[in-house]
C-alpha cells in the first residue's frame, strides 16, 4: 500500500511540473504575439472582450471564419 501511495504522489508530482511547463509554454506564446508589449489598459480591454465573448467565438473572429 506505502508503494501504491509513493507513486501517486510521484505521478502527483510529475502533473504539477507539467501544468507548470505548459503554462510556461502558453506566456511565452502570449509573448511571442506581442500581446504583453501593450499598454495595461489595452491589454485589459481585449481580455475583457475574449472574457465577455468567450475563446471560440474570439478566434473565429479573428480568423474571420462564419
Amino acid at each position: 500500500m506505502a508503494a501504491i501511495e509513493a507513486e501517486e504522489q510521484k505521478l502527483q508530482e510529475r502533473r504539477k511540473a507539467y501544468a507548470v511547463k505548459v503554462r510556461e509554454a502558453a506566456i511565452g506564446a502570449v509573448e511571442k504575439g506581442g500581446l504583453l508589449r501593450l499598454p495595461i489598459d489595452r491589454l485589459e480591454g481585449l481580455m475583457a472582450a475574449v472574457k465577455k465573448l468567450g475563446v471560440d467565438e474570439v478566434e473565429k473572429r479573428l480568423l474571420g471564419t462564419a
